[in-house]
């Protein structure tokens, strides 16, 4: 299954390995383990920490190509059902390091963000290193209260979130929101063994109304994201069936609860060329039960929509291939339904 050779396409190593090979990481790690093992190992490998290594930046490249994999759920799943070739007529898209593209590189993904194309950033080697190092300044953030900030381009404001034993049970929520409508990513750090700090969780900024904004859960119940960029590719790719993939950027958040003591979030400025505005906020569930409630049943119900358009694009397909029935996509009430589910959880997270 894991086969060496050679690989097409501009973002693949020149040779490929197993990719849980790759990350050291067996076949049965949790997507919280496989993450963890790629932005360590990105980070040791990364071309500007090397730039004396000619082998860091193939090692680092290889990397990231084992992740991109391995963080598709569906890509993974294919893999680990027929190997590479499974994946050859897939499109693996990379992650960008703004950081490391240069002013006119910046300026055509800017305009191509601009026109719509799904643009995946990830974050500046040097953030994780200071923050890995725990040379980071950490603000406090009571939870209840809020902060505003202007944060330069590919860095990073950090905060302390000390929740209580009772906080902790009933759920926290952190948010923040950019009524610039700037680009941001809202990080979640774990404590190292050696008082560092990890990235665990990141969640990119999307557009809410008339505010860009991120959120993270912890409720003790699984909380789903919705990834655009998942959703652009998936239709790019098939359009005919891009009905069918509007729900395939639903993607589980990783944590789902936190413990008593301080936790550490980020905001990352991920705009392209100038600081991103902000403002960052700690809650407690424990005032807004009735939303929690809500918004728990609304999770549930946009994962059987889900399935339902699974399970209708299978059917969909099987009729076509007798007969041509563009009636059944006609019928836009199903849409409806689902933009309705959607915009209803939008409202109950603002």
């Amino acid at each position: 299954m894991a086969s060496s050779g050679k690989m097409e396409g501009p973002s693949a190593p020149a040779l490929r390995r197993d990719p849980y090979e790759v990350l050291s990481v067996s076949r049965d790690s949790s997507d919280q383990e496989i993450k963890s093992a790629y932005r360590k190992l990105a980070l040791k490998y990364h071309p500007d920490k090397n730039a004396s290594n000619p082998e860091a930046s193939e090692l680092f490249k290889e990397v990231a190509y084992s992740y991109s994999i391995l963080s598709d759920p569906e890509k993974r799943r294919q893999y680990d059902t027929a190997g590479f070739e499974a994946l050859e007529n897939e499109g693996m898209d990379m992650e960008i390091d703004l950081s490391n593209l240069g002013t006119v590189n910046t300026m055509f993904a800017a305009l191509f963000s601009k026109l719509g194309v799904p643009i995946k950033t990830t974050v500046s080697p040097t953030v994780l290193e200071e923050a890995m190092n725990g040379t980071v300044t950490v603000r406090p953030l009571p939870v209840g209260t809020s902060a505003m900030g202007k944060v330069e381009k590919q860095s990073a404001h950090f905060f302390g979130v000390t929740i209580s034993e009772e906080q902790a049970h009933s759920g926290i929520v952190v948010r923040a929101t950019s009524v610039a409508q700037s680009k941001f990513k809202l990080l979640f750090f774990e404590q190292e063994i050696n008082g560092g700090y990890g990235l665990a969780l990141q969640e990119d900024s999307q557009k809410t109304g008339k505010v860009t904004s991120a959120g993270m859960y912890f409720l003790h119940f699984q909380v789903y994201r919705m990834d655009s960029t998942v959703n652009a590719l998936a239709m790019a790719k098939d359009p005919e069936a891009a009905f069918f993939k509007r729900l395939e950027g639903l993607q589980p958040c990783e944590v789902s609860t936190l413990k008593p003591g301080t936790h550490i979030f980020a905001v990352y400025g991920d705009n392209f060329f100038k600081p991103a505005s902000y403002t960052i906020e700690a809650m407690c569930a424990k005032s807004y039960e009735d939303t929690t409630e809500r918004l728990k049943e609304i999770e549930a119900k946009i994962l059987e929509k889900r399935n339902d358009l699974r399970q209708f694009e299978t059917e969909y397909r099987k009729v076509c291939q007798n007969i041509f029935v563009p009636s059944l996509l006609c019928d836009n009430k199903y849409s409806i339904i689902l933009d309705v589910l959607l915009h209803f959880k939008e409202t109950l997270t603002e």
